[in-house]
């Protein structure tokens, strides 16, 4: 395995243990940020692993499925679609207090469950465990 998808990967596992800890410190906002960060980076290691080229610089989860070439069970694909469209208003919200409002403790503790799913089944990707 490539150095730099061994980095990706160990990005990957410290920024879902800060997911967990923004969990626990109700920084619903940064958990958020936090899970739509761990799949991207584990999107980016596929790509690196699959292409020996260092993934582009872009946060949209979509595009980054499609370089890596998976295709995740459709409730999969369908959290990171909505996962990925949370990705601007949690860096950039315009409207903070509306923001907070939306992603209470259930709705983020759902998205970090769902976030673990997704980098589970990702991590058994053949170009990963070669």
């Amino acid at each position: 395995m490539r150095k730099e998808t061994q980095n990706w990967l160990q990005m990957v596992d410290y920024d879902i243990a800060t997911a967990e800890h923004m969990l626990g410190t109700e920084r619903y906002l940064y958990d958020v940020f936090m899970c739509h960060l761990s799949n991207e980076k584990m999107l980016k290691a596929i790509v690196s692993e699959d292409t020996s080229e260092t993934p582009p610089m872009t946060h949209n989860l979509i595009y980054l499925m499609k370089l890596a070439k998976v295709n995740p069970p459709q409730p999969l694909h369908d959290f990171i679609a909505i996962i990925s469209n949370a990705s601007i208003p949690t860096r950039y919200p315009s409207d903070f207090a509306k923001l907070i409002e939306a992603y209470p403790k259930e709705i983020v503790t759902e998205y970090l469950i769902k976030t673990r799913e997704v980098l589970k089944w990702l991590k058994e990707d053949q170009r990963l465990t070669t």
